[in-house]
């Protein structure tokens, strides 16, 4: 166990929220979704801890550009990747926890955003994409 005290809460439509996606940057640094606490976790020396970093570990981002973030990744700079279930955004934010980016990727958010992976090539970023009905829902979607 890397660390306790994340909030959650159960949903009608989501069953449980609580933290989410995760992502293990430079230096072991683990960076969690925390969707219930709108804000991105960090978790040091993820790898090598000897006792749960209690709280849920320190606050990168919190509010602002975020909105019930769910998805997460590392891009290979080393910013965190997020994307929104609230508003159906992408944020960028530094490991310092600037705001560096925010792009909409599906117009009303709705929890629609889940998964998060840089492309093999990092020259784009693939997001599950749970919105719309028949042959558009549960897509797999790229960002150049």
């Amino acid at each position: 166990m890397v660390a306790t005290g994340f909030p959650e809460h159960t949903d009608p439509n989501a069953l449980i929220v609580g933290p989410t996606g995760v992502a293990l940057g430079a230096h072991g640094v683990l960076y969690v979704a925390d969707t219930a606490g709108n804000r991105i976790a960090a978790i040091p020396d993820a790898l090598d801890r000897t006792h749960p970093a209690s709280g849920g570990g320190t606050t990168l981002a919190h509010g602002g550009r975020l909105a019930s973030p769910l998805g997460l990744a590392v891009a290979p700079d080393g910013d965190v990747l997020t994307v929104n279930a609230g508003d159906g955004s992408l944020v960028e934010t530094t490991p310092s926890g600037k705001l560096i980016s925010s792009r909409t990727l599906v117009a009303n958010g709705a929890g629609d955003l889940f998964g998060l992976a840089v492309a093999p090539n990092a020259h784009g970023l693939y997001f599950v994409d749970d919105a719309g009905s028949g042959a558009d829902a549960n897509s797999l979607d790229l960002v150049h």
